[in-house]
């Protein structure tokens, strides 16, 4: 490994048909020699969050969706929030946007926090896993924006990260999600 790929977006390509990452967009949250460990950020469940998660009510918008993190253990809980301070924030993933840690106080996070998202199980990379699938080209790689965590159009975000990456990857994102509709 050559460096750690934390904070960086996985953009899936048209050639990863994986059902559980065909067109997503992951954050990676840890990318070490043992492993990888990110979220997926563009697919948003049915589900409330403050529903499912009430102690976090105080930082979540309303309406706010569950995100579906990944297919390993979904009945895993992972908060994301950008802090006010990056200061605040343990760890930041980017900028200032870190994961909500359990021992957290609830009450304390509405002072602190901007704005939280929470996912339901997470995508997972044994070692070596990862880099042999970007080295297959079954992922692009892309600096990630706290926006991107936070996007209002979750389901447009795979386009929306191709077309800043400009040349080649605006003619991806604009390709149908079947190409025998073209």
């Amino acid at each position: 490994m050559t460096s750690s790929l934390k904070g960086q977006l996985l953009i899936a390509a048209p050639t990863l048909v994986d059902p559980n990452f065909r067109r997503t967009v992951v954050l990676l949250l840890e990318h070490t020699e043992e492993g990888a460990l990110g979220v997926v950020l563009n697919r948003p469940s049915e589900t409330e969050a403050r529903d499912a998660v009430p102690d976090l009510d105080n930082v979540l918008d309303e309406d706010e969706p569950i995100f579906l993190g990944g297919p390993v253990q979904p009945e895993t809980v992972i908060a994301l929030a950008e802090f006010n301070d990056a200061d605040d924030a343990d760890q930041p993933v980017i900028g200032s946007v870190a994961s909500i840690e359990a021992g957290d106080d609830p009450s304390e996070l509405g002072s602190r926090v901007v704005r939280a998202r929470v996912f339901a199980g997470y995508a997972g990379w044994a070692e070596g896993q990862l880099e042999g699938e970007i080295d297959e080209e079954a992922w692009f790689t892309e600096p990630a924006l706290p926006a991107d965590v936070f996007t209002d159009d979750p389901r447009e975000l795979w386009a929306t990260v191709l077309e800043r990456m400009g040349s080649a990857y605006r003619l991806l994102a604009r390709m149908p999600e079947n190409p025998s509709w073209n």
